[in-house]
């Protein structure tokens, strides 16, 4: 049943987005916020869609932390699932996200649309600084800039593995940073078509002040994720003891040094 759900599930998932990608379209002459209608359209049909055929339910906490206007949300990144769930609480943003997605027809269309922050990330130093740079007028315009500081999707379990641009992000643009946890990736696993049932909870942790240096910030920043997410995991484990063997996979993945980048 659980096959079945998800083979369902998959289909009509990518289904919807392609109909959303094409029927959308003219939203784009209103700018990013005709994009942003769409993103959301997508985001209610495929939470719908979870909910309805896999049985997963998406849970929100701590919203009240998202303080209003320009801020850095650094979330944990283990799903897909986040992508779209996260533009419940985001009214106008721009993404980090690597250049190469904005190749992908139609896709990549929005993205541009929508000025969202594509960089590429082959440059090193200098990428770091594009980001920085990039940012600017979007926290100028009271936006909300996302930033996944590990770079790519992590598994469960696996050791964190923050990378230095959040904290060159934070710093250089003196915005407060809200955190975010996570267990997603229990329920829906990168490169994986089975979804489980369950909750996913989403939870946003109480902001980081601007004014920390960039080693203080990035210790706190790891500290405040990796901590609820290690809460997050358990709460979900004690509902479903089965989802243990997925944390034990995803640490054991990684220490073997077979997580593709």
């Amino acid at each position: 049943m659980l096959v079945f759900r998800s083979i369902v599930f998959n289909v009509l998932f990518y289904v919807a987005l392609l109909l959303l990608m094409v029927f959308g379209l003219p939203a784009m002459l209103g700018g990013r916020r005709g994009v942003f209608a769409v993103a959301n359209a997508w985001r209610i049909v495929s939470v719908w869609l979870l909910e309805t055929i896999c049985g997963l339910e998406v849970e929100y906490r701590g919203v009240e932390n998202i303080p209003p206007g320009a801020v850095l949300i650094a979330a944990k990144h283990q799903s897909f699932l986040e992508t779209f769930s996260l533009l419940k609480y985001a009214p106008d943003f721009a993404i980090i996200l690597k250049r190469q997605l904005t190749y992908i027809p139609l896709f990549g269309l929005y993205l541009i649309v929508a000025e969202q922050i594509a960089i590429d990330r082959s440059r090193g130093r200098q990428a770091m600084q594009q980001i920085v740079e990039a940012a600017k007028p979007v926290f100028a315009a009271g936006r909300q800039v996302f930033i996944y500081p590990e770079g790519t999707r992590r598994p469960p379990g696996a050791p964190p593995k923050y990378k230095k641009g959040v904290a060159a992000l934070y710093d250089g643009n003196g915005a407060s940073c809200v955190p975010v946890a996570l267990n997603t990736g229990l329920f829906w696993r990168r490169r994986q078509f089975l979804r489980r049932p369950g909750v996913a909870v989403i939870e946003y942790l109480p902001p980081i002040p601007p004014g920390l240096s960039r080693e203080a910030f990035a210790a706190r920043l790891q500290d405040a994720i990796e901590t609820a997410c290690n809460r997050l995991n358990a709460e979900a484990v004690a509902r479903d003891p089965s989802l243990a063997a997925v944390i034990a996979e995803g640490a054991a993945c990684d220490l073997a040094g077979a997580l593709p980048s």
